[in-house]
């Protein structure tokens, strides 16, 4: 595992009037790795997510890429450099097929002036180029042309896994990707995290289910009271023990308060 983190937070703070939801936190994601966020309900884990993904914009602290500083103003700052986001609602349109959401904002528009003038789109191109993708994660979906719509909540998520796998070069966050998917499905979602690390695309994901966490999760940042508590090895704790730590009934070691 490399020293420098692909994308760190230093003593981030954001408040909303009198609420602090981020209360100088730290955040390390390594190349390689899977790294789990989790957190009590109001824990401030959604609004660091948020920040590191140009969502908010911290009041105070720093976030690097590559150990280098960053700004981000926007979602679409985040995106630039490198980092995709999955949410819950997967921003995906059920009208459209396949292709033209793993496109979606990213439109492939024909060569020449039927593209430059007309604004026409080559649906060929994205129609290869999003087959190819779903193929590289093996998500399994006979055709591109079909709407999705016509999908499963399992396929959905693969869609939108996809397209964040295809544009992110740097970093893929995932938002409870399995929250409302039956088991079957969970599995695949969770086989398509391993696909997107084995590629060599470091994963943030959040979630609230722990037999989910320590199947695939390399590392588990414990976030609590708007702030990291720890980072743990899921090889070395029990799921109660993390459980522990995430409610406060149970301190970390020194060790895992430091990160290393």
């Amino acid at each position: 595992m490399s020293d420098t983190p692909v994308l760190e937070a230093r003593g981030l703070v954001k408040k909303y009037g009198s609420v602090t939801a981020i209360n100088g936190a730290d955040f390390a994601l390594h190349a390689g790795e899977v790294l789990a966020v989790i957190g009590d309900n109001g824990a401030g884990k959604s609004s660091l997510i948020k920040a590191l993904a140009g969502a908010v914009i911290p009041d105070s602290g720093q976030i690097l890429m590559n150990g280098a500083p960053v700004s981000f103003k926007n979602t679409r700052d985040a995106r630039a450099a490198g980092i995709e986001t999955v949410y819950q609602d997967l921003a995906v349109v059920s009208a459209l097929d396949i292709a033209s959401n793993l496109y979606l904002g990213r439109e492939v528009r024909r060569k020449g002036l039927a593209g430059r003038v007309f604004r026409r789109l080559d649906m060929p191109v994205m129609r290869r180029d999003a087959a190819q993708h779903l193929a590289d994660l093996k998500i399994g979906i006979k055709s591109v042309n079909q709407a999705v719509e016509t999908l499963s909540g399992g396929q959905r998520q693969g869609v939108a896994v996809a397209r964040a796998a295809a544009f992110g070069r740097g970093v893929i966050i995932m938002d409870e990707p399995t929250a409302a998917l039956g088991v079957r499905e969970s599995g695949q979602v969770i086989d398509l995290i391993r696909s997107i690390r084995d590629r060599g695309i470091p994963v943030v994901l959040i979630s609230h289910d722990m037999p989910h966490v320590f199947e695939v999760a390399d590392r588990i940042h414990i976030h609590r009271l708007g702030k990291r508590a720890g980072v743990v090895d899921p090889k070395k704790r029990s799921m109660s023990e993390v459980v522990a730590l995430m409610t406060g009934a149970e301190e970390p070691t020194d060790e895992e308060r430091a990160a290393r």
